[in-house]
């Protein structure tokens, strides 16, 4: 791909520019821009110095050792992350500072120190070894946004077990493939939450996950702390309370000394195809990079009251609202419910009452604030903020704009970042009391970081357009996927050679070497900042008996930032009605979860493809978009786009 391929036509231009003000470049925790130069100059040694502030049980005995496309960092040095998400912090102030502060979605409040969080981290560990779980076991994590959720990685962690969290938004087709496809011994989930006003019945999706899984021994389940309990079946000798099988355990338990290379956790992602890929992550770099993106991007300091919005089945929860935070001390709020209840308010009502200080959250929500209307933060406090973050897809110029006015009050910087899933970390933004802001533009690479843009040979493109690549490894990145290192190296390490990491995105890049992120180039679509493969999709629909053949694409949408447009062949002389497209809809939520809706479902004769019978899903993205077609002389029948894009038309107008 090159700066003068279609993708790139409508590149935006960006003057404006925010410097940091001087009163926050003064009390930054990164105030000397000289940190790029450093870090470029001794890449290892930077990443070394950073590690040296973890504690660490015994010295690594090398920094990396990398042979492409595999990576190991910091070998031979033994740590734990639950370790130094707690341990190290009891010894002085921090030991009764609040760790979480949670929120329920009916206004429950509950704060946990690091020391009470400490204790039920440790009795949560025994109790996990009590149930048979010990170093290598993989267990299973299905809860929603409680601390409960917080505890039940923390004593993973702390027994090296290893942790495989599932969205609690995704359907039990969705559990049962994970808990399969990495063989969890254990289960922890809950009797449920709420949701807009509704209980999500968690056990219940559980227990029907379950009839298709073969491995899991016990199934542990959280009673919502606060409030009455919801109605669930519990089966005899597999299923135990989590308050039972606590109540009685120590709270002391040993940290369990873990190689650095050792796996903490692995987190399932979509990918081109309908499985999905289980990125492992390992435990001393992704803590190294945790720990350094959150002291030096979300400049943390003590009195700080941090929020990110994300939920922690995602990777954005596992490393910013669990590890990062918690390795640096910080104190977090967790919020159980949407954002927009009971009223379109909700975030600013919370900002406003535990005076957050430093927020964190998508550009999906910041549309639908816009679209809400500017009298809402208006209404309430936000004079705490300090620092505003942006995660989960490419933030466009009017939302920055918007964020920066009505929630910053033209006061706060505003770290837009740009990461992955298999990247574990940040690896491009701005330096909060450094980096020159510009709307809608992501910043340099993170120190220590060698992103670049290339061309489709791979050679590297100074500024213009081209692809987002990482040239040189960083000590977050993932190691491989779960019992499948042959799809990660074709997947990641293919197109231009084992040392460069293809990050599947479109970016350009000024000449003063900022990045702006211009989003998926692949088969992936980014809802409302989650990964979505359209073949997942395509397989739930074509699941359905009436549907013969299915192609999903991603349509711009002002505020998920893409929406799916699936387009349809039935079977034999089915006829497409509003009943079975509402259908269609709620199969594919049932398969994947409600966040795979297709927006949009369209019937059609024929799909076009090519003369080898390859669906060209180029020209359907041209159709869902509204865009003059591209070339059609390869189709086998080019008559079939013609028509399909005037029922599009009529559809939507």
């Amino acid at each position: 791909m090159t700066s003068d391929s279609p993708v790139f036509e409508d590149l935006l231009h960006e003057e404006r520019e925010f410097p940091p003000s001087k009163d926050f470049a003064a009390q930054a925790n990164v105030r000397d821009g000289s940190i790029y130069e450093r870090a470029e100059a001794d890449p290892e040694g930077y990443w070394e110095d950073r590690a040296k502030e973890l504690d660490w049980f015994t010295p690594w005995k090398t920094v990396m050792n990398w042979e492409p496309p595999h990576v190991k960092w910091f070998e031979g040095g033994t740590l734990n992350v639950s370790h130094n998400c707690l341990d190290r912090h009891l010894d002085g102030p921090r030991r009764n500072k609040a760790a979480f502060i949670w929120e329920g979605e009916d206004g429950d409040v509950r704060t946990v120190t690091y020391l009470q969080l400490h204790r039920e981290v440790c009795r949560f560990a025994n109790a996990l070894k009590d149930l048979g779980i010990s170093k290598g076991d993989r267990v299973a994590i299905y809860l929603p946004m409680m601390i409960e959720a917080t505890v039940a990685m923390l004593a993973c962690a702390r027994i090296g077990a290893i942790h495989s969290i599932v969205f609690a938004g995704f359907s039990p087709d969705s559990l049962s493939d994970r808990i399969n496809d990495s063989e969890c011994k254990l289960l922890i989930t809950a009797d449920g939450g709420y949701r807009r006003g509704q209980v999500v019945a968690l056990k219940d999706a559980a227990d029907k996950a379950l009839e298709s899984t073969h491995s899991i021994e016990h199934v542990v389940v959280v009673k919502r702390p606060v409030g009455e309990p919801f109605p669930c079946t519990m089966q005899e000798g597999r299923d135990v309370w989590y308050h039972d099988v606590i109540r009685d355990a120590s709270p002391e338990c040993p940290a369990e000394p873990m190689d650095a290379e050792d796996v903490l956790f692995i987190l399932y992602t979509s990918g081109t195809t309908g499985k999905p890929k289980g990125i492992v992550h390992t435990t001393g770099g992704y803590s190294v990079v945790a720990q350094t993106t959150m002291q030096y991007v979300f400049d943390v300091h003590e009195e700080d009251v941090y929020w990110c919005t994300a939920d922690i089945g995602w990777i954005t929860g596992h490393t910013y609202v669990v590890y990062g935070p918690l390795q640096t001390g910080a104190t977090s709020v967790i919020y159980e419910g949407a954002p927009n209840w009971p009223g379109n308010d909700r975030f600013w009502e919370l900002v406003a009452k535990h005076r957050v200080t430093l927020f964190y959250t998508a550009p999906t929500a910041i549309r639908a604030f816009m679209k809400w209307g500017d009298d809402l933060p208006a209404k309430h406090d936000l004079s705490s903020l300090r620092l505003l973050g942006s995660v989960g897809e490419p933030i466009n110029p009017e939302a920055w704009m918007w964020y920066h006015r009505h929630i910053g009050s033209e006061r706060c910087p505003i770290v837009d970042t740009w990461w992955q899933t298999e990247t574990g970390g940040i690896m491009i933004t701005g330096l909060p009391g450094v980096t020159t802001m510009k709307p809608g533009c992501a910043g340099p690479p993170m120190p220590g970081i060698a992103a670049e843009l290339v061309d489709e040979k791979g050679a590297v493109v100074p500024h213009g357009a081209g692809l987002l690549a990482i040239l040189r490894p960083w000590p977050s990145m993932l190691r491989t996927i779960w019992g499948d290192d042959e799809r990660y190296v074709e997947t990641y390490f293919s197109r231009f050679g084992p040392e460069i990491y293809v990050a599947g995105d479109g970016a350009k890049r000024d000449k003063a070497g900022d990045f702006m992120v211009l989003g998926r180039i692949d088969d992936v679509l980014n809802v409302s900042g989650h990964r979505i493969g359209t073949m997942e999709v395509e397989s739930a629909l074509v699941d359905h008996p009436a549907v013969a053949e299915s192609a999903v694409v991603g349509k711009t949408h002002e505020v998920k930032g893409q929406a799916i447009a699936a387009f349809v062949t039935l079977v034999g002389d089915r006829e497409m009605t509003p009943e079975l497209n509402d259908e269609l809809k709620a199969h594919v939520a049932e398969k994947i979860g409600a966040i795979a809706r297709p927006d949009a479902i369209l019937y059609a004769a024929d799909l076009p493809k090519t003369r080898s019978g390859k669906i060209m899903r180029r020209l359907l993205r041209d159709i869902a978009e509204g865009r003059a077609l591209g070339d059609t002389t390869t189709l086998a029948d080019p008559a079939v786009v013609d028509s399909l894009r005037g029922e599009y038309e009529e559809k939507e107008g």
